[in-house]
Order: structure tokens, then sequence, then C-alpha cells
């Protein structure tokens, strides 16, 4: 609900026309029926369907019963009591002329008390001859005693429909869900409360991936986001010492587990390295380790053609993903969506600075993931020491690691590792990464399969052999990549 201490402020004030932008008509009723015992004035509402009505009193039938835009203001400027009129969906009728001077009139107090219109509705535009004499105002969002109080409230729903049969609720899940709620509007934290309640008579742990999924479906309708059911585990990413202890050292703190004076919370990382070498899976294993959902961003599906279109795209998607927080926000390949070019009128630019301010003032827990192929690419701004928390560098794995991986690959496929000879393989995977290793064994084992017998070392050895790794094919740039990230970064492993 808005401030109403600042409703009654802005009405005091006189200013004429006040815009709410939302769909919750009935929220902005209840907080004018608490504002006008601050103010003292009559309250009206109008709509096209019920026509003009007096709501701090009970009338048998409406002021206007007829509709029309037009001589719904003219009875506005004809009364000689300042009141408060809310328009539920005008904003339609002001393309028009009378209707634009009969409200010019009002506005402006020509001939006419100071009245205040208040505007409710969405995607309310208004008319430069008027603007300046608006100001909007937010519904504030549901605080965490709100929250609480909508889940307690659908599970006395869910008792009284069901014989009084009570809601198992666990305690931490209950203030785990009330946390993941904070941020939605209140009929959509209604509705998703609503489904945890009654698909299982219980607020349980066991509710918090399908809270996580239809909070996401309902943010990223413009599908810019893209929920990653399958996160990774560590444990089934060979190698990245470094990396993985410098992620369980900030685990307690980003979830708030732990919080320390002074310890700001992290904000997140890039991931530089050859392709294939992990970098997408180390991002699913970040999300895994802090137990928290993972969101691509998809830099493809923000442009647009329209001037301005992509920026707010942006500003929408970094808004939802705040909304889903705690999570880790994924931007993979992010030089490919701020490259930045002469041909494309600054957008890029315009992107890169929302983005900047983003990271910069962002005030929920969201973990950015960023990774990146090419270096060369990337914007000077973006690689300042403080955008991110650390920039790490996952190298083409050296033995050990590539022998973990050989036998990540063997446990995923149930074959016995025992049975190879593990040292030979490591010799011939040398310069491969983890990526083109996984296609070797599949290769191996359609080769094995097409021989009618089991997989052997003779297969794998072939296929190794036969593989021209991305190191090799491109020698020069892999090598250039690796010796920029030498001195300018920190090795994940």
């Amino acid at each position: 609900m808005p401030d109403l201490d600042n409703l009654a402020s802005l009405i005091r004030a006189g200013h004429p026309v006040i815009i709410i932008d939302t769909a919750e008509e009935t929220r902005v009723v209840e907080s004018f029926r608490h504002v006008i015992s601050k103010v003292w004035r009559p309250l009206y509402k109008w709509s096209l369907t019920d026509g003009l009505q007096r709501l701090d009193m009970t009338l048998d039938e409406p002021l206007l019963a007829a509709a029309e835009a037009t001589a719904t203001l003219q009875f506005i400027k004809e009364q000689k009591e300042r009141a408060i009129f809310l328009m539920c969906d005008f904003h339609g009728y002001l393309r028009y002329p009378m209707t634009m001077r009969f409200l010019r009139e009002i506005v402006e107090r020509t001939n006419t008390v100071a009245h205040t219109l208040v505007l409710i509705g969405v995607g309310i535009e208004i008319p430069k001859e008027i603007e300046s004499h608006t100001v909007r105002v937010s519904l504030k969002l549901p605080d965490e005693a709100a929250i609480g109080k909508l889940v307690r409230d659908e599970a006395f729903l869910y008792s009284r429909e069901h014989g009084g049969k009570r809601v198992e609720i666990d305690a931490v899940a209950f203030k785990t869900i009330v946390c993941n709620l904070l941020g939605l509007k209140l009929p959509d934290a209604r509705r998703i409360a609503r489904h945890l309640v009654f698909r299982d008579g219980a607020v349980g742990m066991a509710d918090l991936p399908e809270l996580a999924k239809l909070k996401f479906e309902l943010l990223n309708r413009d599908g810019v986001l893209h929920f990653e059911y399958e996160t990774a585990a560590f444990a089934d990413v060979a190698g990245l010492k470094r990396l993985k202890h410098w992620v369980d050292q900030r685990r307690a703190i980003f979830l708030g587990e732990n919080k320390v004076a002074g310890l700001d919370p992290p904000k997140g990382l890039l991931l530089l390295g050859v392709q294939g070498c992990g970098k997408s899976l180390a991002a699913k294993a970040i999300a895994g380790s802090f137990g928290v959902p993972l969101v691509r961003l998809d830099f493809g599906a923000l442009y647009n053609k329209y001037h301005g279109e992509t920026e707010r795209n942006l500003r929408e998607s970094l808004a939802n993903a705040e909304a889903l927080s705690p999570c880790v926000l994924w931007c993979d390949e992010i030089e490919k969506g701020l490259a930045t070019s002469d041909s494309d009128d600054g957008v890029s630019r315009r992107v890169l600075g929302a983005l900047l301010t983003w990271m910069a003032e962002r005030k929920r827990p969201v973990f950015l993931v960023a990774t990146a192929n090419d270096v060369s690419r990337l914007p000077p701004e973006l690689l300042r020491k403080g955008r991110f928390d650390e920039i790490f560098f996952i190298d083409l794995p050296d033995s050990a690691a590539r022998d973990a991986i050989f036998r990540v690959h063997f446990d995923k496929r149930k074959l016995d590792w025992a049975e190879f000879e593990m040292d030979k393989l490591v010799e011939h995977s040398e310069g491969f990464s983890g990526a083109e290793i996984e296609q070797a064994v599949v290769s191996a084992l359609y080769a094995a399969h097409s021989d009618r017998v089991p997989l052997q070392q003779r297969h794998l050895v072939a296929e190794l052999k036969a593989t021209r790794p991305l190191s090799v094919l491109m020698a020069e740039p892999v090598k250039q990549l690796r010796d920029w990230a030498q001195s300018r970064t920190v090795s994940a492993d």
C-alpha cells in the first residue's frame, strides 16, 4: 500500500493529478478510504461501467450513470467543494480534444476549485499539456509481516475448506517462503502462496523448488530470462580448486546466514576461459553450491529494433532477477551482448551503462556470474576493479584435472574406470578441454557399439588421436588469451 502520509501530503499540497500505474484498483481505493480520514474531503470513483460514484457516503444511485468522459469532467469542474476523484482507466480518453480541454481547465484551476484527480491504470501515458501538473506514486510492495499474514490466511482458508484439517507448517520453511515472496505484488504473492498450501496441505522445504518455478514464470513474461532447472554440484566439476574455495568462503554471507559488520555480501565474478573448459558448468555449480535458483540472461532476446526498448527490457529483466532473489544471474558469453560498435546507434553503450548502474546499485542478493571467451571484445569499463569481486581464468585442464574429468564421465555412464589405463588416456588428451574429452568418450562409445563390444581402451585412444582440439585448431587466439590472463586474472585451479 502507498505511504498514507505521503498521499495525504500530496493532496494537501494541492497536486491536481496523481498517477498510480497499477492494476490493483482495490488496494488504491482502500488506501484512499484511509486517506480521507486525514484530509477530510469527499471521495469519488469513476469507471466506464459504473459511472461516477461517491465512496465516503452511501448513495442509492451513481451520481452520473452515463460513463461519458466529458460529462464526468464537466461534473467535476462544477463541484464547489474540493474533492478527490479516483479515475479508473480514464487515461484512454485523453487523446480526445474535448476531454483534454476540460481536463486542462480542471488541473489549471480555471473557474474551478482545487480538486485532486487520481488516474489509476496500467501503462498510463500523459499528454505534454498536463505533464507538469502530474505526480507519479507507486504502490508499496508488501513487507515481510504482510506476506507472513497472507500465507497464514491461506492456511486458514485451506483448513476451513477441508473440514478443519490443520496445515502442517515448518517454521524454517515458512520463513524462507516469506522471504522469497518479498518483491511480489500482493495478488501475485497470494496466488503462489495458495498454490503451495492447497497442493499438499503443508508448508515445508519441499515447496521451495515449486516456489522458484512459479515465481520465475510469473516474472519472466518477455522471455529474456531463462530458468535453469538443472544446476550442478562442485563434485561434478573436476579441478577449479581455487574457485570452489572462493565460493565456499562466501556462501553463508551471501545467503544471510552470517552477518558480519562491515562485510558486504558478494556481488559476483567474471569467468574467462577457453571454449569448452567448463565455464557454464561452473556457473551452474555456483548456483548449486549456494542452493539458489539459476537464471540465465539471454542477450539475443534482449535487443529490440525500437529506440529505448532494449534498455527497458534489460532494466525489467534485472528487476525481475532481483524479485527472484536470492539467485544466481548468469550472463553467458557476455561479450556478445556488450560488444560496442558504431553501427547500432549507441544501443550497446546504453545497455552497458544500464548494466553497470545496476551492478553498482542493486540491493537484493543477486550473484552475477558472467562468462566470456573473447576478452578483447569486453568493454574496459566492465573489467575495472570493483565491477566484479574477482576475475577467474579457467585454463585448459592439466593432467590431474583431465584424469578427474575422465572419471566423472565414466561414472556418469556407469563405466568402471579401473578397466582403463588412465595414464595413457591423460597423455593422449594433452591440450583437450573438458568438453572435448567428453565428446571423445561419447564417440568411443559409438565406435564400441558399432563393433558390438564393450568400450575398450583402443576405442578411446583412437578417438583421442583422431581429434584435433581447439588448442591446436585455434592455437594463436588460445595462446593469446592464456598469455593475457596469466598476469591479469586469478587462476580458477
